[in-house]
This record gives structure tokens, sequence and C-alpha cells, in this order.
């Protein structure tokens, strides 16, 4: 699934083509994206949690571009010029840090925060983790203090 930053759909990308061709066939593409604000991927399997964690982090100022699968994410961030990478931990097929291993094998240098209700035993290439136990202000301030060290 792919939940575009202006927030006018939401695509079942089942088949990597497919994905491409929502993204060229829609009007607000990925390939031309702009904005002063910074750009966050939003990776959460579970629909509903990635339309809150979406719709929290939009409110504070971010565009945020939700997929369910690392795959997906992969594309988007082959397209975008993105600031942060936010995954659950437990994906289906992967998990955050095996995600975060895959960019830096292709040198994708972008900083990659994994969100999970338990903590990891390993979070090699991981550049952050942050709780889900914790409240909205708190992984706001997080999010706010990681955009602000690493994406200006």
């Amino acid at each position: 699934m792919l939940i575009l930053p202006d927030g006018r759909g939401m695509f079942d990308t089942v088949h990597p083509v497919f994905l491409i061709q929502v993204v060229l066939c829609n009007p607000f593409s990925l390939e031309n994206y702009v904005t002063p604000r910074p750009l966050i991927v939003c990776i959460e399997d579970n629909e509903q949690h990635l339309r809150l964690r979406k719709a929290v982090l939009e409110k504070s100022g971010y565009d945020v571009i939700g997929v369910t699968t690392a795959h997906d994410a992969l594309t988007v961030l082959r397209q975008c010029p993105v600031c942060l990478v936010l995954s659950d931990h437990m994906l289906r097929g992967t998990t955050g840090a095996e995600l975060a291993s895959k960019l830096k094998k292709i040198k994708m240098d972008v900083p990659i925060v994994v969100h999970s209700g338990t903590t990891p035993e390993t979070m090699k290439h991981v550049d952050g983790f942050v709780s889900k136990d914790l409240s909205t202000t708190e992984f706001l301030a997080f999010i706010r203090d990681f955009v602000r060290r690493y994406c200006s």
C-alpha cells in the first residue's frame, strides 16, 4: 500500500509494476515531489497503525509517504529525497533492521529509525530506535530531534 503525502488515495501495491504505474499515472508524482517540509517514509504493515502514525506526523509538520512493505519503501526511496525512514520492527517477510542493512548495502544514505513495541536484540545499521510505549508527545519530540540532527 502507498499513501501519498497529499492524502489522496491509498493504493494496494501487490506488484511492483503496479506501484510504478500508480506513481506515474498519479498527478502527484513522486519524481516531482519537492517540499520545504521534511519527508518521512513510514513503513508499517498494520494499516490502522500506519494511518494513525501518518496523521500524527503530518499534523506535526512533516510530509509522510506511508507504505506497508519494505519493497514498496525501497521503490519510494529510489524516487524521492527522503529525510527519514520510520519503520516498524516486524514487517511481513523482513524486519526494520534487515531493511536498514539493505539500504546500507545499496548505498542509500538515509537515516532509519525502528519503531517497535519490543526492544530488538540486534540493531545493526539502524540509526535510532523509538519505543511504541512512548506518548505521542515523547514520540514527536524524538522524531523532531532526530530530524533536526540528521536532516538539516
